[in-house]
């Protein structure tokens, strides 16, 4: 047995956990950037706990409340230069993981005052200021991840930026995803679903990442009932949360697999949610194995009796009927062959039928 296992940022769960270690923020520099969007920070609650935390901690801050959904290159620049200007020394991002991705990239562009909107992605490794994760929602696990996704207009297309920037520090507060609308709350939950699975179902996964994504699996499945009746108490949002965290654990070691790559598209040219993007292809995904031991596992871990128990889980749960042309298909069917760092992952050969057999069955395709 041999693998490498790296998770250096310190979690901190529970109610109130940025009230109640406020310490946590000390050592970082003398100002920090918020980063977040235009509203969930406020709205939850979180933005209010942590500039108290600040000025109780006699860290002064400013605000950079302008991180759109599926962030692109050129608001991260923005966002940068605002910092570089406030002389900021570390960064809190304060959000789903649209901020809190974000907020790696800015910190990385801070730290290395080269670079640039059109310099950023780069083979060369950089390194970033401190940065501090507050989700408010329990799905994109950025908090426990190395990965910056962004959307790249240039390349047409959502890619990660190809730096490794852990958080130094996460604060699990469920108290922050009481608010979220149902449909957010369950697209993000979907979404640390298809990490917990697509971690496990992995070229790289090994002893420790399947042991993470096993416990994310069984504490994800305890919130089935709860996902089905529209109905989340704290106990239930805690669960999500952990399990999203769990999830970003697992593909911090992994990393993910044909469903992130192949929804990209769904998100970019459809405009279709992250995690909704992803599971809309799960259930072909998940037919494509040739060896489904591991496959009926995810099955009984998440709570179901069978494949066809899941998939109509599945139904209940996407609200979406997205109808695309054969051309298009064929198009992001090209493309993700070309994604080579998603295909390795994938445990078996995949070819572009396997492609674009997943597309043409997740979607409903244009006859005219």
């Amino acid at each position: 047995m041999e693998f490498t296992y790296r998770m250096p940022t310190k979690i901190l769960m529970g109610k109130n956990a940025v009230l109640k270690n406020k310490h946590e923020f000390l050592g970082y520099g003398k100002k920090a950037l918020i980063v977040t969007g235009k509203n969930s920070a406020k709205i939850t609650g979180a933005l209010e706990d942590v500039t108290n935390t600040l000025k109780e901690m006699n860290i002064a801050y400013a605000i950079f409340d302008r991180i759109e959904e599926n962030p692109c290159t050129k608001t991260i620049e923005e966002a940068a230069s605002f910092g570089k200007t406030e002389e900021a020394e570390f960064i809190i991002g304060i959000g789903g993981g649209s901020p809190l991705d974000a907020s790696k990239a800015i910190g990385i562009m801070i730290k290395n005052k080269h670079l640039t909107e059109e310099t950023l992605f780069s083979e060369k490794k950089f390194e970033s200021i401190p940065v501090l994760a507050v989700p408010t929602t329990a799905g994109t696990g950025s908090e426990t991840t190395p990965y910056a996704i962004l959307t790249d207009h240039r390349a047409k297309t959502k890619r990660n930026l190809g730096q490794i920037v852990f958080c130094k520090a996460a604060f699990l507060d469920a108290k922050y995803t009481e608010k979220a609308p149902y449909d957010i709350t369950v697209n993000t939950a979907l979404d640390a679903m298809t990490h917990l699975v697509e971690g496990y179902l992995n070229t790289n996964s090994t002893y420790l990442s399947d042991m993470l994504a096993e416990k994310g699996l069984t504490l994800w499945g305890e919130c089935v009932p709860s996902l089905l009746e529209a109905d989340f108490d704290f106990e239930i949002r805690e669960k999500l949360m952990l399990a999203s965290s769990i999830g970003g654990m697992a593909i911090a070691n992994t990393g993910t697999s044909l469903p992130h790559g192949m929804g990209y598209a769904l998100t970019y040219f459809k405009g279709v949610p992250h995690g909704l993007a992803n599971a809309l292809l799960f259930k072909a995904y998940l037919r494509c194995f040739e060896n489904k031991s591991k496959v009926e596992k995810v099955y009984k871990l998440l709570g179901f009796g069978s494949g066809e128990e899941f998939e109509e889980f599945l139904l209940k749960m996407l609200h979406a009927d997205i109808v695309v042309s054969r051309e298009e298909i064929e198009g992001w069917s090209e493309a993700m062959c070309s994604n080579t760092a998603k295909l390795k992952n994938h445990p078996e050969l995949v070819a572009y039928e396997t492609i674009y057999n997943i597309y043409e069955q997740s979607l409903s395709v244009n006859k005219g």
